[in-house]
Protein backbone atom coordinates (compact mmCIF):
# COMPACT_ATOMS: atom_id res chain seq x y z
CA UNK A 1 0.00 0.00 0.00
CA UNK A 2 1.04 3.28 -1.22
CA UNK A 3 0.96 6.37 0.60
CA UNK A 4 -0.88 9.12 -1.31
CA UNK A 5 1.80 11.72 -2.73
CA UNK A 6 -0.25 14.90 -1.00
CA UNK A 7 0.16 13.61 2.42
CA UNK A 8 3.60 13.19 2.14
CA UNK A 9 4.25 17.01 1.24
CA UNK A 10 5.90 19.28 3.55
CA UNK A 11 3.78 22.33 2.90
CA UNK A 12 0.41 20.66 3.41
CA UNK A 13 1.63 19.12 6.96
CA UNK A 14 3.21 22.34 8.12
CA UNK A 15 -0.26 24.02 6.57
CA UNK A 16 -1.77 21.32 9.21
CA UNK A 17 -0.12 22.08 12.00
CA UNK A 18 -0.81 25.92 11.91
CA UNK A 19 -4.51 25.69 11.35
CA UNK A 20 -4.58 22.63 14.40
CA UNK A 21 -2.50 25.38 16.66
CA UNK A 22 -4.99 28.08 15.99
CA UNK A 23 -8.01 26.18 16.33
CA UNK A 24 -6.17 25.49 20.30
CA UNK A 25 -5.41 29.04 20.54
CA UNK A 26 -9.20 29.84 20.06
CA UNK A 27 -10.57 28.74 23.16
CA UNK A 28 -7.56 30.06 25.57
CA UNK A 29 -7.95 33.54 23.87
CA UNK A 30 -11.88 33.67 24.33
CA UNK A 31 -11.72 32.56 27.66
CA UNK A 32 -8.90 35.59 28.61
CA UNK A 33 -10.71 38.58 30.04
CA UNK A 34 -9.41 42.01 28.07
CA UNK A 35 -6.77 43.45 30.12
CA UNK A 36 -8.30 47.04 32.03
CA UNK A 37 -7.18 50.31 30.93
CA UNK A 38 -6.19 52.93 33.35
CA UNK A 39 -9.78 54.03 33.22
CA UNK A 40 -11.83 50.80 33.81
CA UNK A 41 -12.68 51.93 37.33
CA UNK A 42 -14.92 54.75 35.84
CA UNK A 43 -16.05 53.16 32.55
CA UNK A 44 -15.57 49.52 32.85
CA UNK A 45 -17.87 47.45 34.36
CA UNK A 46 -16.25 44.59 36.69
CA UNK A 47 -16.77 41.14 34.89
CA UNK A 48 -19.50 39.09 35.71
CA UNK A 49 -18.64 36.56 38.64
CA UNK A 50 -18.35 32.69 37.69
CA UNK A 51 -21.53 30.93 39.29
CA UNK A 52 -20.23 28.52 41.70
CA UNK A 53 -22.13 25.20 42.25
CA UNK A 54 -25.13 25.77 44.29
CA UNK A 55 -25.09 29.39 43.31
CA UNK A 56 -28.32 31.23 42.55
CA UNK A 57 -28.17 32.79 39.41
CA UNK A 58 -28.26 36.98 39.44
CA UNK A 59 -26.61 36.69 42.63
CA UNK A 60 -24.93 40.30 43.39
CA UNK A 61 -21.44 40.22 44.02
CA UNK A 62 -19.11 37.63 44.60
CA UNK A 63 -17.20 37.99 47.78
CA UNK A 64 -14.05 36.81 48.96
CA UNK A 65 -12.35 37.95 52.33
CA UNK A 66 -10.29 36.57 54.92
CA UNK A 67 -8.41 37.78 57.71
CA UNK A 68 -4.70 36.62 58.08
CA UNK A 69 -3.32 33.52 59.16
CA UNK A 70 -4.34 32.16 62.79
CA UNK A 71 -7.21 34.31 63.34
CA UNK A 72 -10.72 33.54 64.21
CA UNK A 73 -12.59 34.33 60.91
CA UNK A 74 -15.40 36.04 63.14
CA UNK A 75 -12.40 38.70 63.61
CA UNK A 76 -14.28 41.99 63.47
CA UNK A 77 -12.56 44.84 61.92
CA UNK A 78 -10.91 47.80 64.15
CA UNK A 79 -9.43 51.12 63.83
CA UNK A 80 -5.75 51.25 62.46
CA UNK A 81 -6.36 47.48 61.09
CA UNK A 82 -4.50 46.74 57.27
CA UNK A 83 -6.54 45.24 54.83
CA UNK A 84 -5.34 44.47 51.40
CA UNK A 85 -8.46 45.52 48.66
CA UNK A 86 -9.26 44.59 45.11
CA UNK A 87 -11.92 44.22 42.80
CA UNK A 88 -11.42 40.94 40.23
CA UNK A 89 -11.14 42.70 36.43
CA UNK A 90 -10.38 46.15 37.80
CA UNK A 91 -6.74 46.01 38.63
CA UNK A 92 -6.45 49.86 39.02
CA UNK A 93 -8.50 49.26 41.94
CA UNK A 94 -6.14 46.90 44.01
CA UNK A 95 -4.38 49.10 47.11
CA UNK A 96 -4.10 48.32 50.73
CA UNK A 97 -6.78 50.46 53.01
CA UNK A 98 -6.28 51.36 56.71
CA UNK A 99 -8.64 51.85 58.85
CA UNK A 100 -8.68 55.23 60.14
CA UNK A 101 -9.38 56.24 64.22
CA UNK A 102 -13.33 56.39 63.22
CA UNK A 103 -13.04 53.36 61.89
CA UNK A 104 -13.97 53.86 58.39
CA UNK A 105 -11.41 53.15 55.00
CA UNK A 106 -11.37 55.62 51.84
CA UNK A 107 -12.10 53.80 48.58
CA UNK A 108 -12.22 55.62 45.21
CA UNK A 109 -15.40 57.00 43.97
CA UNK A 110 -17.82 55.56 46.90
CA UNK A 111 -15.37 57.45 49.89
CA UNK A 112 -15.43 56.72 53.50
CA UNK A 113 -16.83 53.75 53.81
CA UNK A 114 -17.70 52.27 57.83
CA UNK A 115 -16.49 48.75 58.45
CA UNK A 116 -14.89 48.72 62.06
CA UNK A 117 -16.64 46.06 63.82
CA UNK A 118 -18.30 43.78 61.05
CA UNK A 119 -16.49 40.59 59.49
CA UNK A 120 -14.16 41.08 57.02
CA UNK A 121 -17.01 38.93 54.65
CA UNK A 122 -19.62 41.62 55.94
CA UNK A 123 -17.38 44.35 54.68
CA UNK A 124 -16.50 43.13 51.72
CA UNK A 125 -20.22 42.49 51.12
CA UNK A 126 -21.41 46.17 52.15
CA UNK A 127 -18.41 47.61 49.79
CA UNK A 128 -19.30 45.72 46.82
CA UNK A 129 -23.03 46.74 47.20
CA UNK A 130 -21.56 50.47 47.56
CA UNK A 131 -20.39 50.01 44.19
CA UNK A 132 -22.77 47.94 42.33
CA UNK A 133 -25.07 50.97 43.08
CA UNK A 134 -23.82 53.00 40.08
CA UNK A 135 -20.19 52.25 39.21
CA UNK A 136 -20.04 47.91 38.97
CA UNK A 137 -22.01 45.55 37.58
CA UNK A 138 -21.67 42.35 40.22
CA UNK A 139 -18.27 43.53 41.61
CA UNK A 140 -16.19 40.39 42.91
CA UNK A 141 -14.48 42.30 46.05
CA UNK A 142 -11.54 40.80 47.76
CA UNK A 143 -10.56 42.15 51.46
CA UNK A 144 -8.45 40.06 53.42
CA UNK A 145 -6.64 41.34 56.86
CA UNK A 146 -2.84 41.71 56.36
CA UNK A 147 -2.11 43.88 59.81
CA UNK A 148 -3.74 44.17 63.04
CA UNK A 149 -3.02 47.13 65.56
CA UNK A 150 -2.14 46.34 68.85
CA UNK A 151 -5.51 46.78 70.48
CA UNK A 152 -5.89 46.57 74.52
CA UNK A 153 -8.68 45.54 76.99
CA UNK A 154 -9.04 46.96 80.49
CA UNK A 155 -10.05 44.30 83.83
CA UNK A 156 -10.92 45.90 86.71
CA UNK A 157 -12.68 45.21 90.77
CA UNK A 158 -12.50 42.03 92.14
CA UNK A 159 -9.67 40.21 89.93
CA UNK A 160 -6.42 38.66 90.89
CA UNK A 161 -4.70 41.06 88.96
CA UNK A 162 -6.29 44.30 87.63
CA UNK A 163 -4.37 45.74 84.54
CA UNK A 164 -4.52 47.13 80.76
CA UNK A 165 -4.12 43.94 78.87
CA UNK A 166 -2.87 43.99 74.83
CA UNK A 167 -4.73 42.03 72.64
CA UNK A 168 -4.66 40.04 69.26
CA UNK A 169 -7.13 38.93 67.30
CA UNK A 170 -10.78 37.42 68.28
CA UNK A 171 -11.87 38.19 72.24
CA UNK A 172 -14.61 36.78 74.47
CA UNK A 173 -15.46 37.77 78.10
CA UNK A 174 -14.08 34.35 79.33
CA UNK A 175 -10.76 34.76 77.52
CA UNK A 176 -10.74 38.38 78.58
CA UNK A 177 -11.33 37.57 82.23
CA UNK A 178 -8.40 34.45 81.98
CA UNK A 179 -6.17 37.10 81.05
CA UNK A 180 -6.52 38.48 84.87
CA UNK A 181 -5.83 35.51 86.56
CA UNK A 182 -9.06 34.63 87.70
CA UNK A 183 -11.32 35.91 90.37
CA UNK A 184 -10.63 37.56 93.66
CA UNK A 185 -12.56 36.65 97.03
CA UNK A 186 -16.46 37.75 97.08
CA UNK A 187 -16.16 38.17 93.34
CA UNK A 188 -20.04 38.61 91.89
CA UNK A 189 -19.59 36.46 88.74
CA UNK A 190 -23.23 36.82 87.84
CA UNK A 191 -22.93 40.65 87.71
CA UNK A 192 -20.52 41.37 85.21
CA UNK A 193 -20.20 45.19 83.49
CA UNK A 194 -18.59 45.81 80.09
CA UNK A 195 -17.88 49.33 79.40
CA UNK A 196 -17.95 50.22 75.32
CA UNK A 197 -17.48 53.60 74.03
CA UNK A 198 -19.44 54.39 70.64
CA UNK A 199 -18.98 57.06 67.81
CA UNK A 200 -19.97 60.62 69.15
CA UNK A 201 -18.36 59.60 72.58
CA UNK A 202 -21.86 57.77 73.56
CA UNK A 203 -20.97 55.14 76.05
CA UNK A 204 -23.22 51.97 76.28
CA UNK A 205 -22.86 49.26 79.62
CA UNK A 206 -23.65 45.28 79.18
CA UNK A 207 -24.34 43.00 82.09
CA UNK A 208 -23.37 39.38 82.34
CA UNK A 209 -23.97 36.46 84.01
CA UNK A 210 -20.76 34.35 83.83
CA UNK A 211 -22.61 31.21 85.42
CA UNK A 212 -24.65 31.35 82.36
CA UNK A 213 -22.27 31.47 79.53
CA UNK A 214 -19.90 28.70 81.05
CA UNK A 215 -23.54 26.77 80.88
CA UNK A 216 -23.75 27.84 77.07
CA UNK A 217 -27.22 29.31 78.08
CA UNK A 218 -25.65 32.56 76.89
CA UNK A 219 -23.56 33.72 73.92
CA UNK A 220 -19.78 34.37 75.38
CA UNK A 221 -20.05 37.77 74.17
CA UNK A 222 -17.11 39.60 71.97
CA UNK A 223 -14.83 42.07 73.60
CA UNK A 224 -13.61 44.94 71.59
CA UNK A 225 -10.43 47.25 71.96
CA UNK A 226 -11.07 49.53 74.82
CA UNK A 227 -13.34 47.92 76.26
CA UNK A 228 -13.86 48.14 80.40
CA UNK A 229 -14.69 44.90 81.98
CA UNK A 230 -15.52 45.25 85.54
CA UNK A 231 -15.98 42.73 88.59
CA UNK A 232 -18.36 43.51 90.83
CA UNK A 233 -17.99 42.08 94.76
CA UNK A 234 -20.81 40.45 96.00
CA UNK A 235 -22.35 43.20 98.14
CA UNK A 236 -24.24 40.73 100.45
CA UNK A 237 -21.29 38.34 101.01
CA UNK A 238 -18.72 41.42 101.33
CA UNK A 239 -21.31 42.96 104.15
CA UNK A 240 -21.58 39.61 106.01
CA UNK A 241 -18.05 39.60 106.21
CA UNK A 242 -17.54 43.29 107.89
CA UNK A 243 -19.87 41.99 110.28
CA UNK A 244 -18.24 39.18 111.66
CA UNK A 245 -15.14 40.61 111.41
CA UNK A 246 -17.10 43.85 113.55
CA UNK A 247 -18.18 40.84 115.85
CA UNK A 248 -15.34 39.30 116.46
CA UNK A 249 -13.77 42.65 116.76
CA UNK A 250 -16.50 43.55 119.76
CA UNK A 251 -16.05 40.23 121.65
CA UNK A 252 -12.71 40.32 121.95
CA UNK A 253 -11.99 44.22 122.93
CA UNK A 254 -12.40 44.22 126.84
CA UNK A 255 -13.56 48.15 126.29
CA UNK A 256 -17.06 47.01 124.78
Amino acid sequence: MHNHPFANARPWALAGAALLAVAAAVPLWAQTPPEAGPGAAHAVPASAPLEAPGTAAGATAALSAAPADGVDPNYRISPNDLMEFDVFGVPDMKRDLRVNATGEVSLPLIGQVPVAGLTTQAAARLIADRYQEKYLQDPQVSLFIKEFTTRRVAIEGAVLRPGVYPIAGQLTLLRALALSGGFAPYADINKIVVYRNQAGGAREQFTYDLDKVRAGQEKDPDIRSDDVIVVQRNARRTALRDSLFSDILNTLNPFN
